[in-house]
């Protein structure tokens, strides 16, 4: 591949094309799952299959956005959101508290950033759980233990998310900044 812009195109090109199969899957185990008469372990294997299909819809996305990204190609979709608001996560391992912030910037993408660093920091801490503190437009992490920081901040590949949410953030005009089992990270 002479031109370096080829191979971000063809990642976002399969990433695209890959959605098709997988939402085909996710469908068809979610419809099963909606059905009667299914016993409980083949309910619990079509369960499997849709969060699957989800995590993998949600990679392929980080995988577009990074390709995206490392193309030049990447379109953010700013709108007005809370920072606070970013920095709630689903996820049992991540708790967030503070005042936010009014502010524009790509909400799917940094909600998701923000979540991956904080998943990635519990994960590979390991620990039970990690802590947004919100002020503003800064916000904090803790704890990242050493062994969770290389992976937090990219520098180790073992984790797309945390990747990826350092791309983000930078591309978005933000910072990340690790010390003392503190990421600091100015949206």
């Amino acid at each position: 591949m002479a031109d370096p812009q080829q191979f971000p195109r063809i990642v976002t090109l399969a990433c695209h094309d890959l959605r098709t199969p997988l939402a085909t899957i996710y469908g068809f185990a979610r419809t099963l799952t909606r059905g009667e008469g299914l016993d409980e372990r083949t309910m619990r294997f079509l369960g499997m299959i849709e969060e699957a299909s989800e995590q993998l819809t949600v990679l392929l996305d980080e995988l577009g956005v990074s390709a995206r990204i490392e193309g030049g190609r990447w379109e953010p979709v700013l709108r007005e959101i809370d920072t606070l608001e970013l920095a709630a996560s689903d996820d049992e391992r991540v708790a967030a508290t503070g005042a936010g912030e009014s502010i524009e910037t790509d909400a799917l993408a940094v909600a998701r950033a923000l979540t991956a660093l904080a998943v990635a920091a519990a994960r590979y801490g390991p620990v039970p759980l990690v802590t947004w503190s919100v002020e503003g437009r800064t916000l904090t992490l803790s704890p990242v233990t050493a062994e969770a920081a290389p992976v937090v901040l990219g520098e180790e590949v073992r984790d797309l998310g945390a990747l990826v949410a350092r791309s983000v953030i930078e591309e978005l005009g933000g910072s990340l900044e690790l010390a003392d089992q503190t990421l600091t990270v100015v949206l």
